[in-house]
């Protein structure tokens, strides 16, 4: 993966191109570039991302993101155009230190069935602010790299990778209100003294909603694995999630926790796991040789556990409020 030479600047604007090489047929990576839903499965920085508006050749989008280790949310405008495969961006009301961002996604099919693809961007800070250039500079380097290369991963696994993803649900309905439910989970910066399995957590909510936290959990035989996710809270309705720290086994894993009023005073809590397993890392295992069905059922034994305990402890609080 390539950066070509060094970010240019005029009038304050700068521009810089990242290109990398697939082996794989352009429209298939057109695919996963398009599909902004797949987003947080296969692009890191981003914890959650959705179309809110369009047609398909126009649209608008939101996403929440990691830029620097900060969680932060835009909205964007999109044009596409399957035919050549490229995808121009950007960003309709840019919050700072960013005062412009842009870009586009050029996919150039090759004669040998691969493709180019290339991530142009341009920027400015608000008022020209060089620190502020700087770590926006850095943030699209970062994040560009990382896009392209997972991109490249998912795109050359083709038909493969659907057998290392897999996705479950947990169920819990509980007596209380929705409000008591949501904010048990909402609070994670209480979960230590609320959840037997939180040895400790670390969580910084510089915006209202957006929670960045990085957890050790404690597994059965007492071992302390350590996490950290980024979270999107819509209050008394969902709290969306994505580990950006993951153990081995794991690509990527992204949550969900839904709350739903029932009947008669009960509190219908959901929590959704979307997992992408690594291949590489089925070895690392307790007990390899270990299959893709032993990856699968190990990998759900864990995350369920964790879930339905929380879920458990909710109910509790719930009801003894």
């Amino acid at each position: 993966m390539a950066r070509d030479a060094e970010p240019g600047t005029i009038d304050g604007t700068t521009e810089v191109t990242h290109r990398i090489e697939v082996a794989a047929p352009a429209k298939a990576v057109y695919r996963i570039v398009a599909e902004v839903g797949l987003w947080p499965l296969y692009f890191p920085p981003t914890v959650r991302a959705e179309r809110t508006g369009g047609d398909g050749t126009e649209e608008r989008i939101r996403i929440w993101a990691l830029a620097n280790g900060d969680l932060r949310t835009w909205e964007s405008r999109r044009r596409l155009d399957p035919v050549t495969f490229r995808i121009e961006f950007e960003q309709i009301q840019p919050r700072e230190p960013v005062a412009a961002m842009g870009g586009t996604w050029r996919i150039t099919e090759r004669g040998d069935g691969g493709c180019t693809v290339e991530l142009d961007h341009f920027y400015r800070a608000v008022d020209g602010d060089p620190v502020a250039h700087e770590r926006i500079t850095r943030a699209v380097d970062t994040n560009s790299r990382s896009e392209l290369e997972h991109l490249k991963r998912a795109a050359e696994r083709g038909d493969a990778e659907q057998e290392l993803l897999f996705d479950f649900a947990d169920t819990e309905t509980i007596t209380g209100s929705i409000e008591e439910a949501y904010a048990f989970i909402y609070e994670a910066s209480r979960w230590p003294e609320r959840l037997p399995h939180v040895a400790r957590i670390e969580l910084r909510e510089e915006e209202t909603g957006l929670q960045f936290m990085e957890m050790d959990t404690r597994s059965p035989d007492g071992s302390l694995h350590t996490t950290a996710s980024g979270r999107v809270c819509e209050p008394l309705r969902r709290i969306t999630y994505k580990q950006t720290t993951l153990p081995p086994v794991l690509q990527a894993h992204n949550g969900e926790w839904r709350f739903e009023e029932g009947p008669e005073g009960t509190v219908r809590i959901t929590s959704h796991h979307q997992v992408l397993l690594d291949p590489a890392g089925i070895e690392a295992l307790p007990h390899p040789p270990a299959t893709l069905a032993d990856a699968r059922q190990a990998v759900r034994h864990a995350l369920g556990s964790n879930s339905r305990a929380t879920m458990a402890r909710a109910r509790e609080f719930a009801q003894d409020r």
